[in-house]
């Protein structure tokens, strides 16, 4: 579980999240995981200088919005957020796979919409040197149906397979990023 973190009730299954299975694709690598459950864009940006540039990684994933549009803050405080993180790591020299938001199945019409917004702004903002794009909602989608979770426990989160799915939809973009950044990093 992220160090940041308490699992509910001091419980949790540690093969839901994404990181967990980035470390047994990739045992050689030291994958930090950083996320703090239930958190919207602004309160990780908060944390990002201490969680992510004090620590110098390679790359970092940033997966972030869906909370903010659940809470119904706009699409722009999203953007913003995200902009600010993605331009900090790299001027940072750090690279950046950024995922779309995945779907939850209790999202009205209008919250899908402002994800699926979120998502097509993350995609354009893709430069394929410091930032690259991981379709991690179609990993955990329904087939089918991109606004609905393939499996779900709460309607909210994927299940620990859905979290294994993002992390192999993960990996092929987080390996081409650090070979991106490695050859930017030595000119």
């Amino acid at each position: 579980m992220s160090p940041l973190e308490s699992p509910p009730d001091g419980a949790g299954d540690e093969t839901s999240q994404y990181p967990y299975w980035l470390m047994q694709a990739r045992g050689e690598w030291d994958v930090l995981n950083r996320g703090v459950n239930g958190e919207r864009s602004d309160e990780i940006r908060k944390r990002f200088a201490r969680d992510v540039l004090l620590e110098r990684p390679d790359a970092t994933v940033i997966i972030a919005g869906v909370n903010d549009v659940y809470q119904g803050l706009p699409v722009d405080h999203v953007t913003a957020q995200l902009a600010a993180m993605y331009d900090a790591a790299a001027g940072a020299t750090i690279a950046v796979v950024a995922g779309t938001i995945i779907p939850y199945n209790t999202a009205t019409a209008e919250q899908n919409r402002k994800m699926h917004e979120v998502n097509s702004w993350i995609r354009e903002r893709a430069d394929g040197r410091w930032l690259h794009v991981v379709d991690t909602r179609a990993a955990v989608a329904l087939p089918g149906n991109i606004d609905q979770l393939a499996e779900t426990p709460d309607e909210l989160h994927p299940t620990a397979a859905g979290y294994r799915r993002m992390a192999a939809a993960i990996l092929p973009v987080l390996d081409r990023a650090l070979a991106t950044s490695s050859r930017s990093r030595s000119r």
